[in-house]
């Protein structure tokens, strides 16, 4: 050592100087006609002061849904050649729809890591199969697989805003406080990310860091404190089709859409306000100001991290993407509904159902609580895509892919109100990312080989507003709804699926190349009002072509690829697991990683040791808006199916089990539903050691499942509690002891 030279180690930096740090906001389910920044009605102050402070975009786009948007957002790709075509849920084994971002196409998380950034993501992830969602893994596509150093947020598509199954890094945690306590994930959300940058600037203040934080909000269900709600009483009395052209005079006031828009006409089968009964209008005005309400709130507190960069004193260097939608807003609540989840199980309900059930809840104040999973009418969801037609889901029209965005970058980007139009895609923020930084695409990553990147970036927008666009051609496709964006021109076909329609006429029997296209010239129609097709049908034939090509580039075959799942739920991929043992208490499995007890065919046996009189839970699945479960009333067993609180089917024992060891048997069988082909009915016994217990029957079983974040536990109801029997006294936990629990599927 006294012959050696010691020298401190410089690690060489591959960024440039003074880096700036990146965060990106992206809302979820909320369509271009809700902030009042551009023309809405909804308040979105946070959301109005960045777009002062930096750039507004008014033809920016997403994907039309959740999942897919998110893979393209992160990675830079197409959502198909990275194999997200349809939400992890309804992923199936053809390549574009697998619903596993590959290794191949790493995300920007990833990238700048390696480059020397700090990492984090917080709120709503959906990109991690369904199955790989429990506590036990595997780890290599959840957040920190790939690339985000921390996380804290829910892996599902959606969540409860009271009771969400919360994971940090990964490893599963309870909220810090009860709804009681006035608990709200966007609130959690916003909390979490302060704690984590003051952290970061303290320890790690040399290091520039990425951010993503997407809010589960304003997804259904569309859960707010009454307060919040209370703001909007009275302002949307006169309906949705009143707001839509209120809102579109205010939209071409601010010059956010040309002069020349047309406003869009509504769509066939979509009720107008002067259709809706008077009896039920004020059932669903309470759904919108709900709505309106949970929007205003989730804008709140994404003001809350910008304002914390402010105090920090770093929000000068900070780029800030704030993206207002992952998709338009969703007509998934079709009708109205008290428990949105209805809609993915394909169970038609009448209005009155909704009704009713309010009314025994306590009224219309129960909207937007723990005890209603809401969503309000696909109307609204219409008026908050002014003026555009469609909706979420609906790929081939700006209702459903048109997101407004503001970009703030203090440093470099001087404020400017002229709104930037060039047309855009989410998969283009990764790569306007590299620009900034001076990275050029990676070719390996983490030792693999890497797919191109097929945004364009945008920064040359950034100093010019009128800079010529430069991406020339974008593909889009959900389900079949479908366009091919080329140079100024679109073609749009409208898809077999009708989002506010439970049940789609004809959509089994649908096939592609027998769909309606449609020609626009944006550079001409901003609003997609004026077909062209017949007057230049060389034009179109032209880019339906063009839309194969890419469509084979994409892995985006076969056309409505994504539909697989959607039509053969009995092939849901919950793993290829029929038998299941659960040994002890375990509580919180995924319902998606969980037996199907409620959906299919199958016998659940448990080995318990009663105590005198048992009370508590046995097992219970999903929540109060949707589950089922078996639990024990002073040495009774009860059995209930919330069938997403329109219906719920109680069956009780007449003796009291005796003290001591129990074997539990639970037969469930299945036959096609009477009244709706589509769906089944279910026949269940129940017996207690070898001998019958209870029966009855179910009238409709949930296709899909009961929730998408809540879980399956074992000796108690944790999270959501299925029912009213113990809701007061949940999680109800089991007073003797459950050695065992084995299902199996018939």
């Amino acid at each position: 050592m006294q012959e050696s030279v010691y020298q401190n180690r410089q690690i060489p930096s591959n960024l440039p100087d003074d880096a700036p740090n990146i965060l990106i906001i992206l809302i979820d389910d909320s369509g271009p006609a809700l902030p009042n920044t551009f023309g809405g009605e909804v308040n979105t102050p946070s959301l109005t002061k960045l777009s002062k402070e930096g750039i507004s975009y008014n033809r920016f786009h997403s994907t039309a849904m959740c999942s897919p948007t998110r893979a393209s957002l992160l990675t830079g790709r197409n959502h198909t050649r990275v194999s997200t075509g349809q939400i992890t849920e309804f992923a199936n084994d053809w390549d574009g729809f697998s619903g596993v971002i590959p290794k191949s196409a790493a995300t920007v998380a990833e990238v700048l890591r390696n480059y020397g950034y700090s990492t984090s993501a917080f709120g709503k992830w959906h990109n991690t199969p369904t199955p790989q969602t429990s506590e036990t893994g595997p780890f290599e596509f959840w957040p920190t697989g790939y690339g985000f150093e921390y996380f804290y947020g829910f892996l599902a598509g959606e969540a409860s805003q009271y009771e969400p199954n919360l994971v940090k890094n990964t490893t599963l945690v309870h909220p810090p406080k009860t709804p009681e306590e006035g608990y709200h994930l966007t609130e959690d959300l916003a909390d979490n990310a302060i704690e984590w940058i003051r952290k970061h600037q303290a320890i790690h203040q040399d290091k520039p860091f990425l951010m993503y934080w997407a809010t589960g909000a304003v997804h259904g269900p569309h859960h707010v404190h009454k307060e919040w709600a209370d703001k909007y009483k009275g302002k949307f009395d006169d309906g949705w089709d009143n707001y839509r052209t209120r809102v579109f005079e205010n939209q071409k006031k601010l010059g956010w859409t040309p002069e020349n828009t047309i406003l869009t006409e509504r769509p066939e089968g979509l009720q107008a306000w002067n259709d809706i009964p008077e009896n039920e209008r004020p059932f669903q005005r309470r759904l919108m100001e709900v709505f309106a309400g949970f929007t205003e709130h989730t804008d709140f507190h994404a003001g809350r991290i910008i304002d914390e960069l402010e105090h920090l004193g770093i929000k000068e260097n900070t780029l800030i993407f704030y993206i207002w939608g992952d998709n338009g807003s969703s007509a998934e609540g079709q009708q109205g509904t008290i428990s949105e989840l209805l809609a993915q199980n394909q169970i038609p309900t009448q209005i009155s159902d909704h009704l009713r059930v309010v009314d025994e809840l306590g009224g219309l104040d129960v909207i937007g609580s723990p005890k209603t999973d809401n969503m309000y009418h696909a109307g609204w969801a219409w008026a908050g895509s002014t003026p555009f037609r469609g909706t979420k889901l609906l790929a081939s029209f700006f209702g459903g892919i048109r997101q407004p965005m503001v970009v703030s970058w203090p440093k470099e980007i001087m404020p400017d109100d002229k709104v930037r139009s060039q047309f855009h895609h989410v998969n283009d923020i990764v790569p306007t990312i590299y620009e900034i930084l001076n990275i050029e695409a990676p070719q390996v990553v983490n030792g693999f080989q890497q797919i191109p990147i097929d945004g364009v970036s945008m920064a040359y927008s950034f100093s010019d507003p009128d800079a010529k666009g430069r991406l020339l051609t974008q593909f889009f496709d959900i389900m079949g709804s479908r366009a091919i964006y080329h140079d100024g021109w679109m073609a749009s076909t409208f898809g077999p699926r009708i989002p506010w329609v439970t049940v789609t006429p004809g959509i089994q029997e649908w096939t592609p190349d027998k769909d309606v296209w449609e020609l626009f010239n944006l550079e001409e129609d901003f609003s997609q009002a004026n077909d062209l097709s017949q007057e230049f049908p060389e034009k179109l034939e032209a880019l339906k072509e063009l839309f194969l090509i890419e469509s084979a580039k994409n892995q985006n075959l076969p056309i409505g690829g994504g539909l697989y799942m959607f039509l053969h739920p009995d092939s849901l991929s919950f793993g290829e697991t029929t038998e299941f043992q659960y040994h002890g208490h375990i509580t919180r499995v995924p319902e998606a990683a969980a037996p199907r007890i409620g959906t299919i065919a199958n016998k659940t046996t448990i080995e318990a040791e009663i105590p005198k009189n048992g009370n508590g839970v046995l097992f219970s699945i999903g929540g109060y808006a949707g589950g089922l479960t078996c639990y024990m009333r002073n040495g009774i067993i009860h059995y209930e199916y919330n069938q997403f609180l329109v219906s719920r089917t109680f069956m009780s024992g007449k003796t009291k089990v005796p003290e001591g060891k129990a074997k539990i048997e639970i037969d469930l069988n299945t036959k096609p539903n009477e009244m709706y082909p589509h769906l089944k009915s279910g026949e269940l016994t129940l017996y207690v050691n070898g001998k019958e217990y209870l029966s009855g029957h179910i009238p409709i079983l949930a296709t899909v499942g009961f929730t998408a974040n809540d879980c399956f536990d074992i000796g108690e109801d944790l999270g959501s509690p299925v029912s009213d029997a113990y809701f007061k006294n949940a999680p109800f936990k089991f007073n003797g002891k459950v050695n065992k629990l084995e299902v199996a599927y018939k």
